[in-house]
């Protein structure tokens, strides 16, 4: 019985320390593709940042194309349970929506466009399967802002919300497309505020502008 237990408590730290290497190759993943792009980024950069043997890595992720999808959904998960973390404090929704967006900005190291470029370019499969996520979190998370803003009436009543909601997050996906926003001319911070701000602008009722022009002011 003691033999048992003694192998037992060993599969169970066996698999703490492999569920902790795991994390740590998602996390340095995670870094480096976001400052230096899907693409740019190789096993070996990983492995030297990480001080570990190549071999280490194919042993929890057997391609790049493996380690690359598994990158996308950790870093979504990771934004969709900060955004779910947001909303659960009850902000007012054009608050919330600043909220968010700094967020997302912040983890995804977002001033620099040209890593997600490349996960389309060269990653189509993952990148299409990531969109969906993103579409059916983001759809969920602005229809719900929609409609607490109508609530209180902050947000215009007569508004479609289903088209305002896909409209909103077809927008804030484009801003990423270099080819309409070239980074030499354009600052992905600044073009996400400016949308915001457009997009509220468009839909906010009297009371809505008030605490819009007073949020933008103090900001």
């Amino acid at each position: 019985m003691e033999t048992l237990l003694v192998l037992k408590v060993s599969f169970v730290i066996l698999l703490q320390i492999i569920d902790s290497m795991k994390n740590d190759i998602l996390q340095k993943a995670s870094d480096m593709f976001l400052s230096l792009g899907f693409k740019s980024v190789t096993m070996d950069d990983i492995a030297n940042e990480l001080g570990i043997s190549k071999k280490t890595i194919y042993q929890h992720y057997t391609t790049k194309d493996d380690l690359v999808g598994a990158t996308t959904l950790y870093l979504f998960d990771t934004i969709s349970a900060g955004i779910d973390d947001i909303c659960a404090i009850g902000k007012n929704p054009i608050e919330e929506l600043y909220e968010i967006k700094d967020y997302v900005l912040q983890t995804l190291k977002s001033e620099n466009t040209s890593p997600f470029y490349q996960l389309q370019k060269f990653y189509p499969k993952i990148h299409s399967s990531l969109k969906c996520k993103q579409f059916d979190k983001m759809d969920s998370c602005i229809i719900q802002n929609l409609n607490r803003g109508i609530e209180q009436e902050l947000y215009r009543k007569e508004i479609d919300v289903d088209f305002i909601g896909r409209i909103y997050y077809a927008g804030m996906h484009t801003l990423n497309n270099i080819d309409i926003f070239p980074e030499n001319m354009y600052n992905s911070r600044d073009l996400k505020n400016k949308f915001l701000e457009y997009h509220l602008r468009g839909i906010s009722t009297e009371k809505g502008l008030s605490v819009l022009e007073k949020f933008i002011n103090k900001k």
